[in-house]
């Protein structure tokens, strides 16, 4: 007998409760500069609870060639990359609506 999510309801290898709580996220992607003249792109807006933020970040500093950590539940990436950042969380399977790039 397979396990039971308890959220949802269903059986473990049919629950969806990750991929709708990825559709709830309101993500803000901006630009922050730091000493020195450095770039970092900051994803904001991220629930740690329903989304694995480290993982998330391993991805995106896979893809992306770049450093980066999480810290408080925003993930900072080192360099300018806000619209490559939205390209690989909407194949991560974020929707596109919720996610927005501030200027």
């Amino acid at each position: 007998m397979s396990e039971v999510c308890s959220t949802c309801g269903l059986p473990k290898d049919l629950c969806v409760c990750d991929s709708l709580a990825r559709e709830e996220q309101k993500i803000t992607i901006k630009l922050v500069k730091r000493k020195f003249g450095k770039m970092n792109t900051i994803v904001q807006g991220m629930d740690d609870k329903n989304v694995k933020l480290k993982d998330v970040c391993r991805n995106l500093k896979f893809k992306l060639a770049c450093g980066g950590t999480v810290k408080e539940g925003v993930i900072e990436l080192q360099g300018s990359h806000m619209e490559k950042v939205k390209e690989e969380l909407i194949k991560l399977g974020f929707s596109p609506e919720t996610i927005e790039i501030k200027r």
